[in-house]
């Protein structure tokens, strides 16, 4: 009979994360900057498209979201 692992063998707290914060601060970013991404895209195919609408209007719409979501969504540098 093969011997099972014990529960007992784990010990709180003794696990490493640093892995695990660096796969948590990659989500958050390409979930961050893939929104912003995503919309910019739809608003300026919105604004290209509809009825009486214009490559240019969408192209500058899109520019300035991207421009506003890059100001408000970069990383601020942390206060010590």
């Amino acid at each position: 009979m093969a011997a099972s692992k014990s529960t007992d063998d784990y010990a709180r707290g003794s696990q490493q994360i640093a892995e695990q914060i660096s796969t948590w601060h990659l989500f958050v970013a390409l979930a961050k900057w893939g929104s912003l991404i995503i919309g910019a895209v739809v608003l300026f195919l919105t604004l290209w498209f509809m009825p009486n609408g214009s490559f240019f209007s969408g192209f500058f719409a899109a520019a300035f979201m991207l421009a506003a979501g890059w100001f408000f969504l970069r990383s601020k540098p942390t206060a010590h």
